[in-house]
């Protein structure tokens, strides 16, 4: 049995948002996207593909690390476990849900966009959270601001993210790394075009480096 990852928000600055429409995608989708360098993937739950291709890319991707996102119920966890989901991603949180999730024996990464939630979850001793919709719940000022009174608590931001503003949150000292769907553009992968997809990817894997030399801080 494969490991868990202690934390995804450690494995790659950016953990691309998949949608997959096709379950026989899934596995070149995920070989795309490792060997550009973004090992951590999160399959949302939001067609019926959605379990087959986390099935097929823990079966036939042994360096990925497949997640599910858009998890809403404590079902969602259940049946995203047994596919296979080495992490769980929620876009918000309840009791019920915190509790599955937690009891899940994956990573798991509940959504916030208030400074309540997040104190909520810390009260709960979850310090990793998604931050949702990101730019829409007021981007890098907002969490920037939670820097100070609230250290312990750190942010995968998800929602409104491109290649452009992703260094600004990578530039954040809690932020662990960003969410994101731009090394997907809908005509790659209508064409299958994988190459291009990892060509993207590894763009996006070298974020992290960019954000360092805002801050002049060296990697290591």
């Amino acid at each position: 049995m494969t490991s868990a990852p202690p934390s995804v928000l450690d494995l790659a600055p950016v953990v691309p948002v998949v949608v997959v429409e096709d379950a026989a995608d899934a596995v070149p989708l995920a070989r795309a996207l490792v060997s550009g360098g973004l090992p951590a993937i999160e399959v949302t739950l939001r067609t019926p593909a959605a379990f087959d291709a986390i099935r097929a890319i823990a079966a036939e991707v042994p360096d990925a690390v497949v997640g599910a996102g858009t998890v809403i119920s404590a079902a969602g966890v259940g049946d995203a476990v047994a596919a296979g989901a080495r992490f769980l991603v929620s876009p918000g949180w309840t009791e019920g849900l915190l509790d599955a999730m937690n009891a899940s024996g994956v990573p798991f990464l509940p959504g916030v966009s208030t400074t309540s939630e997040v104190v909520a979850l810390l009260e709960r001793g979850v310090a990793e959270m998604k931050f949702f919709p990101a730019e829409a719940a007021g981007g890098v000022p907002f969490l920037k601001s939670l820097s100070g009174p609230l250290p312990h608590a750190r942010f995968c931001p998800t929602g409104g993210i491109s290649l452009d503003s992703a260094p600004s949150y990578l530039a954040l000292p809690n932020v662990g790394c960003v969410g994101g769907t731009w090394m997907l553009p809908a005509d790659a992968l209508a064409a299958r075009d994988w190459a291009r997809v990892e060509s993207l990817a590894h763009e996006a894997a070298g974020l992290r480096a960019g954000a360092r030399a805002r801050l002049n801080v060296r990697p290591g």
